[in-house]
């Protein structure tokens, strides 16, 4: 493996993921939701993981390149781990606050109508549903073992 950033399999394959959920996300939707958002490209939550996408390629070129036995791979699985748990649970929950939050200020906002309260809508789409993170998952899998095998020649 090459010691520059450029070379290195576990970095690429994590960044790559990543980036690449992301720019799936408004074509994915708009397959499900036949509608086309561009500012999906930038958000969080929707189809597929983004996150996941990311850490579960690291993981993958991690165990491809230094082996399921190293300190790398514990603490690569650990974050992994971390990561996907808030997507789904932390991130998730705080989106579904934000939907009852946002019904009650539009309630308030029935009630004084007189301008004395302006409700603010909170994002809603904060985290990922299981399938959202399996895509995520499946993306992360493939683009870890491409790179991977690009750089490294496996």
């Amino acid at each position: 493996m090459n010691n520059d950033l450029f070379g290195n399999a576990p970095f690429l394959s994590a960044a790559l993921s990543f980036f690449l959920a992301q720019l799936l996300k408004p074509f994915v939707n708009a397959l499900f939701e036949r509608r086309f958002d561009w500012h999906l490209l930038i958000s969080t939550g929707g189809m597929p993981s983004s996150h996941t996408a990311g850490v579960i390629a690291l993981v993958t070129s991690i165990a491809l390149t230094q082996g399921i036995g190293t300190v790398y791979f514990a603490i690569a699985a650990t974050f992994a781990a971390v990561v996907i748990h808030d997507a789904m649970g932390i991130r998730r929950a705080a989106g579904k606050q934000a939907e009852v939050i946002n019904e009650w200020s539009r309630i308030l906002s029935d009630i004084h109508r007189e301008g004395q309260f302006t409700p603010e809508n909170l994002k809603t789409m904060l985290g990922h549903s299981f399938s959202q993170v399996l895509g995520g998952t499946f993306l992360g899998l493939i683009v870890g073992l491409f790179i991977t095998n690009a750089i490294v020649g496996l």
